[in-house]
């Protein structure tokens, strides 16, 4: 590192002072909005416990968070990885393009050197981000009550076979085929993070995972076969009662998540589950810890796999333990999220909002 941060507090004072001496040598992420910014940046500021400050545009990426459009961090250069800057900065300026390896060879970039680079800091290809936020748009329209063509429409699909393909690998099934009286209905949820599914009845929250997760299709399929297909798309109370919370909790307000759950595991997945909600936002466990406490000490490797079957992320916080070594281990949205989810949770660690779930 050419550039030794100076602490926390200094870097926070600069940022208030908006001050220009550390452009490009410093930038804050902030946990409640999953942006990170100049130190410059006119936008209102953000409280210091919501505040994590970084030496380099590739770190802020690599940590998950988004460049502002303010203060456009990204424009510099100083230390971020030149393609991912340039690609990211193309895709903000034209989300509705249908891109193309074609397109960015025109960029000067190689597709097969930009598809591991997005691979790497994200976990998924930029054409797959690409798609992603257009195939969105048209999630929303038939949520919303739209026909099945104007939702490829609003999604930038030329072709309807290739909207109902995106979408069927998506929820499993293609928008015709979703039933019209369904009794799971599925919603998107935009947050700082990613987008989220959600799957819901009128009673209970069965999935909440992040779009990209590759387990996300099977668990779809299960919860279809679990109505003998009577899955489609739209909002209940239940999906509007859990994008609220999550509104909440990444705005600083609430780690309490109140919304009923359904639970499909067996009786040990299902106890492991509920150990897991009751550990404090702020606060982690290990596997073995979590193996005592359901009084089960010789089954670590069990309580692993009970923690890797959790389909409803955020509210059932596998994300909240950690390996004995302190290491992060493995987590099925990321492990760049799973540190910004442990960012996020320590400002609700002295807080009401912050005891057991």
């Amino acid at each position: 590192m050419l550039f030794a941060l100076p602490d926390h507090e200094t870097l926070y004072q600069a940022l208030l002072d908006r001050n220009a001496s550390f452009d490009g040598q410093a930038y804050v992420a902030v946990a409640t909005t999953g942006v990170f910014c100049r130190l410059t940046c006119p936008a209102r500021k953000p409280k210091l416990e919501n505040c994590t400050f970084y030496a380099s545009v590739g770190a802020c990426i690599d940590a998950g968070y988004r460049a502002c459009k303010r203060c456009h961090p990204m424009a510099p250069m100083a230390d971020a990885d030149p393609a991912i800057a340039v690609l990211l900065a193309a895709l903000d300026r034209a989300p509705e393009r249908r891109w193309s390896e074609a397109d960015i060879r025109q960029m000067g970039f190689d597709p097969s050197t930009i598809r591991r680079s997005f691979k790497r800091q994200f976990g998924m290809t930029f054409l797959d981000m690409a798609r992603q936020r257009r195939l969105r748009e048209g999630f929303v329209t038939i949520s919303n009550g739209g026909k099945v063509i104007d939702a490829q429409l609003d999604a930038r699909f030329e072709s309807a076979s290739a909207f109902r393909t995106a979408f069927a690998n998506l929820l499993g099934r293609a928008p015709g085929q979703l039933d019209p009286n369904p009794l799971l209905h599925a919603d998107w949820i935009e947050t700082p993070l990613g987008d989220m599914i959600s799957v819901a009845s009128q009673t209970e929250l069965h999935l909440l995972e992040f779009v990209e997760r590759k387990a996300l299709r099977r668990e779809l399929g299960k919860l279809e076969t679990s109505v003998k297909g009577r899955i489609g798309i739209g909002k209940t109370e239940i999906s509007d009662q859990i994008a609220e919370e999550l509104t909440a909790f990444f705005e600083g307000r609430s780690a309490n998540f109140q919304t009923p759950l359904a639970y499909h595991g067996s009786d040990f997945t299902r106890a492991v589950w509920h150990t897991l909600r009751a550990i404090p936002a702020g606060v982690t466990r290990t596997y073995s810890q979590i193996a005592e406490e359901i009084g089960r000490p010789d089954a670590t490797r069990a309580v692993a796999r009970a923690n890797g079957a959790n389909q409803l992320a955020l509210i059932v916080p596998c994300h909240r333990v950690i390996g004995a070594d302190g290491s992060l281990t493995g987590y099925g949205g990321g492990l760049w999220r799973k540190q910004k989810l442990l960012e996020i949770e320590r400002h609700y660690r002295n807080t009401q909002d912050g005891n057991a779930l």
